[in-house]
């Protein structure tokens, strides 16, 4: 196929990650955003390259984990009520697809796209300046016992379809394991052979000189509209002026859905709110990344410091900070490492851009020559690297059929 002149829009992993496959094809590409590489959900990640979250959200029985979460100042899930008007139609949507046989069609999407996530990392940096901020590590689940832990049966039953089998540690191993656990933590399940990045937006800067360095381009611009000729994308209108394209990429996260809509294709797309603390000078650094079972929340030792990324608020897109989560997530932390000490902590909020049956959007929207690249909800950083690979071989002319679970269309 010949070289094409392709605009990717937004310049988080997804968007970068389309936009290096894309040059290393021999396409002409501009890659565009609003702040700049990786200013949203791509920097304040939890910094997981999470192979085994194979287990969507909307789980059988979700609806009244959901229903007792709302109910309760110390859930990991909370709710802007003046949204709710808004949010039941997807609410609504998401409830269907947790019955025991989506969930299982949704995990097996979801191990698809994300069972070799470091390898798809290391291909794309391999060789250049970016690739410095991949590291390996085992990833283990903190619970508060054993009982805790046969609780989680039937998410450990999908990873284990997937091919992840746990080691379980108890009592006095937990702490040989991992020093910075306190007396919360008795019960520790280990995954052997993964990753994590160690500074996010370090690494989203970078793979945006990587681009650079390979011949394409990097504009900060806002998208505002689009051109369309007999139905198909001609340019993108931005605050910098007209840009002429063949085709364009939407990898905008949350922002993708005002668009999606102007080309007629429909998207229930919501914003669910993510939180992080970022510990600067940490009196401890865990021994690898940690999934927290009771607080619902991600630890990584990170270059800057100790990360804590998790909660979901359910929302819009105000950039109001909500404090409860915030507050919630400082006392699980506090509860689980006792003893930790720090200079200052960083709070941050950002928005996952999220579907009501877990699964991102990738593909041609219609036939507008515009390529969906988002809505990959708590994955985005696990799955850009592959969903980038794919949208550059669909615009390639390969076709995969294994992709149609992941189709732009199927909301429409």
């Amino acid at each position: 196929m010949k070289a094409q002149n392709i605009v990717v829009i937004g310049a988080g992993i997804c968007g970068l990650s389309a936009a290096i496959w894309l040059r290393r094809a021999g396409h002409e590409v501009t890659l565009i955003d609003k702040d700049g590489p990786g200013a949203g959900a791509s920097y304040g990640n939890a910094g997981l390259l999470a192979e085994w979250a194979v287990v969507p959200v909307s789980v059988p029985g979700i609806a009244w984990t959901g229903m007792k979460y709302l109910m309760s100042r110390d859930a990991p899930l909370s709710l802007q009520w003046s949204q709710l008007p808004r949010l039941t139609p997807w609410l609504a949507q998401f409830l269907r697809n947790s019955t025991d046989s989506r969930t299982r069609h949704i995990s097996t999407a979801l191990s698809h796209l994300l069972h070799d996530s470091v390898d798809q990392h290391r291909a794309l940096t391999r060789g250049t300046r970016a690739e410095r901020w991949i590291a390996s590590s085992d990833i283990a689940w903190a619970y508060a016992d054993r009982a805790a832990f046969e609780a989680d049966a039937y998410a450990w039953e999908l990873r284990r379809i997937a091919g992840y089998a746990p080691e379980v540690n108890e009592g006095p191993e937990v702490r040989e394991i991992e020093p910075m656990l306190g007396p919360a933590t008795n019960c520790l399940v280990r995954l052997k052979g993964h990753g994590h990045i160690v500074n996010p937006g370090a690494y989203m800067t970078d793979l945006a000189y990587v681009l650079e360095d390979e011949g394409g381009t990097v504009r900060r611009a806002e998208m505002r509209d689009v051109t369309m000729v007999d139905g198909r994308i001609t340019e993108v209108l931005t605050d910098q002026g007209p840009m002429p394209c063949d085709t364009a990429v939407l990898a905008a996260g949350i922002w993708s859905e005002p668009l999606a809509r102007k080309l007629g294709v429909r998207v229930p797309l919501v914003a669910e709110r993510g939180f992080h603390l970022e510990f600067t000078a940490p009196s401890q650094m865990p021994r690898m990344p940690m999934m927290m079972a009771s607080g619902k929340f991600a630890v990584n030792p990170m270059e800057q410091g100790l990360r804590c990324a998790g909660m979901v608020e359910l929302g819009g897109t105000s950039a109001k900070m909500s404090p409860g989560p915030l507050n919630l997530l400082a006392r699980n932390v506090a509860r689980v490492f006792p003893d930790l000490l720090y200079d200052s902590v960083e709070e941050w909020m950002g928005y996952r851009p999220s579907t009501p049956d877990s699964l991102p959007l990738i593909g041609e929207m219609g036939a507008s020559g515009v390529f969906a690249a988002f809505g990959h909800q708590h994955i985005g950083l696990t799955g850009g690297p592959k969903t980038g690979r794919w949208v550059a071989d669909m615009i390639g002319g390969r076709s995969n059929a294994e992709l149609k679970t992941f189709d732009a269309n199927r909301f429409s």
